[in-house]
């Protein structure tokens, strides 16, 4: 590694997000701009026993370290000197170039760790219902050990994993600046008790309730707040940070693709990686990146592999993960797609393609937005009907559960002016009604009559299909950040 090796490796949960928003934001050709080298670590720790790539797509991991030691512990407090893993996710970049999806592996999480190099050159033995963020600490060394991370991924998940990328504090404080602040939205006040649960006063106000824009310090304590909100878990705070990366793909999509925008960001984030050597140079990165840029907001997803609690840990749901990873094997979207880039008779790739010419009568959704909420107790419902309404041209900006389980139709609120558009939502979906409402808007909120007509809800193809229960959490680079804004 490079002559800040250490330094570079001292990271925390917050920065695994920034590298995520270069690649979908489309980026990379900016780095023939940058001056000075990409800092590596070594490969001697890959395993030797690795699955095959079989999807067509690529994977990469990113890691975040919770060690504040030198430079970084100015922005984000607290000690250690040893490398931890707080945050992970695994990037799917489906085989089309068109699909993304982020998979979060909380810290926590109860796996298996292989066998793993130490810096003495010694292997580990393998571990047994270890904590996941353990990986990352085999060796006990302040940068450390994104290779035993990588190969605990690739073990739990059966996918070959591309490249591996650890991120830092700094550069990410740097990075929400370059953009210009990344729009966020609060629940309620927070004070600095909420960030310092020790304090014995809550302390100053640090967000004021609602909609706001942070950068720097701000959007540290923004994606580091854990308690005050929420539930108060590491999982509420991973729902926030996805919703964080999404807001802040939104903002650079939004600002338009030009040097003198994308410069500053793509020069913060660059300072702030560590990458494997296969993506150890700026034409490396470049040729990766140019590879994603078709990418939109819409299709680029964010995800949490299936957990539960096992009491102070969380367990990994399993068959739903092994179906997830499945899934990401075959290509598949989270809405059920299939996403492999495959070519067609005559060696035509299926993205290159014209669409086909639609009619009114079978996109009768066409330039309608609707939200859908799963009013029932029935796994999955939301992402369904979404699958069923995105058939005939409803943009579905997102799904969610609603407040109440317990409805026993589906109704389509509607705000002032959406009459029409809710009466054709309406029509799409068997049994439901519309409804006006002062809320902006159209709202699909399903009922239990949707659950039991088999025929309304499609199913994707038995072996691929993500599980239901993770579809519909999944949130979209699209959607407004206020949308579930309570974050676990």
């Amino acid at each position: 590694m490079g002559r800040s090796r250490g330094s570079r490796l001292r990271r925390t949960a917050v920065t695994g997000l920034s590298f995520l928003v270069l690649l979908v934001s489309g980026i990379g050709w900016v780095y023939l701009e940058l001056n000075g080298g990409i800092d590596t670590f070594s490969a001697d720790g890959i395993s030797g026993d690795r699955p095959p790539s079989t999807s067509k797509g690529e994977n990469v991991l990113v890691i975040g370290s919770d060690s504040r030691a030198g430079a970084n512990r100015e922005l984000g407090g607290g000690s250690g000197t040893v490398g931890r893993s707080d945050t992970a996710f695994l990037l799917h970049v489906y085989g089309d170039r068109r699909h993304a999806v982020a998979v979060s592996i909380p810290r926590d999480s109860l796996v298996d760790i292989p066998a793993c190099k130490r810096p003495d050159g010694a292997w580990t033995a393998p571990q047994h219902d270890a904590m996941f963020n353990a990986a990352f600490s085999v060796g006990e060394t302040a940068e450390g050990n994104p290779a035993c991370t990588q190969n605990t991924v690739e073990h739990l998940t059966g996918l070959r994993v591309d490249h591996t990328v650890v991120v830092d504090f700094a550069g990410f404080s740097a990075l929400t600046s370059a953009v210009g602040g990344v729009p966020v939205c609060l629940p309620h006040d927070i004070h600095q008790r909420d960030l310092s649960p020790k304090l014995p006063t809550q302390g100053a106000l640090i967000f004021k309730k609602g909609p706001q824009t942070v950068s720097g310090q701000r959007a540290l304590d923004y994606v580091r707040l854990r308690h005050g909100i929420g539930d108060g878990s590491d999982l509420g705070r991973i729902k926030r940070q996805q919703a964080f990366v999404a807001s802040v793909i939104k903002k650079i999509k939004s600002q338009g693709m030009n040097p003198g925008t994308l410069l500053p960001l793509a020069d913060a984030a660059t300072k702030a990686m560590t990458v494997d050597p296969g993506l150890g140079s700026a034409d490396r990165l470049l040729s990766f990146a140019m590879s994603m840029k078709k990418i939109d907001l819409h299709n680029t997803k964010f995800v949490t592999v299936p957990w539960r609690y096992e009491g102070a840990r969380v367990a990994i749901v399993e068959p739903d993960a092994d179906e997830l990873w499945a899934a990401l094997k075959a290509d598949r979207t989270v809405d059920g797609e299939d996403a492999s880039g495959a070519h067609h008779a005559g060696g035509e790739h299926k993205g290159d393609r014209p669409a086909p010419s639609a009619t009114a009568e079978s996109q009768p959704g066409k330039g309608i937005d609707v939200a859908v909420y799963n009013g029932t107790t029935v796994s999955g419902l939301a992402a369904r009907a979404a699958e069923q309404l995105s058939s005939q041209g409803f943009t579905v900006a997102a799904t969610a559960t609603a407040s109440r389980q317990d409805h026993a139709s589906t109704v389509v609120e509607y705000g002032p002016g959406l009459r029409k558009e809710a009466e054709k939502t309406a029509r799409a979906l068997p049994g439901a009604t519309a409804t006006a409402s002062d809320t902006p808007g159209i709202r699909v909120v399903l009922g239990s009559s949707y659950a039991a007509d088999a025929s309304a809800v499609p199913h994707a193809s038995p072996g691929s299909a993500v599980p239901p229960a993770v579809a519909e959490d999944a949130r979209s680079a699209d959607e407004n950040p206020c949308v579930g804004l309570s974050y676990g």
